[in-house]
């Protein structure tokens, strides 16, 4: 079972929008300890966008698809492919936040395809979360 929050699409459209603008903020930061050549900062900065994408989004779509999801499909069955399709949104961002993970354990530089990766998986929320809510709330 979901909480209320999930089933209110002003509430829902705030938790994506405050993740969102997070995971920006945290990536501008990122991107402003690298122009300065503060490596400690840089490995910070980039540990916690790291755990940031973990924690906050990854954690939400994890509540989504344990409650939510299934709580719209019980009620809409005709809505299971873009359930589906909104599901493989999230693994996308698991997969890209896993494909982080592993090139930082490679070379702990902050490297220009990391930062590839955390633009691109700004984009695939932007995107999942504005499809979710005009496809589940409408």
């Amino acid at each position: 079972m979901s909480g209320p929050a999930l089933r209110q699409l002003h509430s829902h459209r705030a938790i994506h929008e405050g993740g969102l603008s997070g995971a920006v903020m945290k990536t501008e930061d990122l991107v402003g300890f690298l122009e300065q050549g503060e490596q400690e900062m840089v490995n910070q900065a980039c540990d916690d966008l790291i755990d940031y994408w973990k924690t906050r989004v990854i954690s939400h779509a994890d509540a989504e698809e344990e409650g939510f999801y299934k709580q719209i499909l019980a009620e809409n069955p005709e809505l299971e492919r873009e359930i589906i399709q909104l599901t493989r949104d999230h693994d996308l961002m698991r997969l890209v936040v896993q494909d982080i993970e592993a090139l930082r354990e490679k070379d702990p530089q902050v490297t220009a395809e990391i930062m590839q990766k955390f633009y691109g998986l700004m984009v695939i929320n932007e995107l999942h979360s504005r499809e979710e809510e005009r496809l589940l709330f409408q």
